[in-house]
């Protein structure tokens, strides 16, 4: 195994081009920017529209690479799920959508490997707390009502 170079970048899931942040980046390397562009964006096709973060390890002396992709934001997996366009300019008072308590569940599963959060839970807590700041409602309340009935223990049942 040779000299290793990793690359870090942000894409849009399925549109990654030989243009920056890749090929700038990979061009100097000599590998087939072209293929890694084209493997990035078939592991990334399922986050359409959404920034992904991708690592691309490149062993310089054989030019094989390794891609390994992250999971898109938070906040982007909330305005993809709640299908509002983007979030609230003034989240406390206009509220631009509306997910279920099985899609924040679905969101705290997917970022639980990316968070400090221990339980799914405690995971979930995160996603609504992303919620409240994106003008989002859960289950047709206002996420902070929503929180206070997490707290309580009333949606127990779905973190199990």
């Amino acid at each position: 195994m040779g000299e290793k170079k990793v690359i870090n970048a942000l894409v849009t899931g399925g549109e990654a081009s030989a243009g920056p942040p890749l090929g700038p980046a990979l061009g100097p390397l000599g590998v087939n920017v072209l293929g890694i562009v084209n493997e990035i964006n078939s592991k990334t096709s399922d986050f359409k529209g959404m920034r992904v973060p991708v690592k691309v390890e490149v062993d310089l002396e054989t030019k094989q690479f390794t891609i390994t992709v992250g999971t898109p934001t938070t906040s982007a997996l909330l305005v993809k799920e709640s299908g509002s366009a983007k979030g609230s300019g003034k989240p406390n008072i206009d509220f631009v959508g509306e997910i279920t308590i099985d899609k924040v569940v679905s969101i705290a599963k997917s970022k639980i490997a990316d968070s400090y959060a221990k339980t799914i839970r405690s995971a979930a807590k995160e996603v609504i707390g992303s919620c409240v700041s994106m003008g989002l409602k859960i289950e047709g309340k206002d996420p902070r009502e929503f929180m206070d009935e997490v707290d309580a223990g009333k949606w127990d049942s779905k973190f199990e």
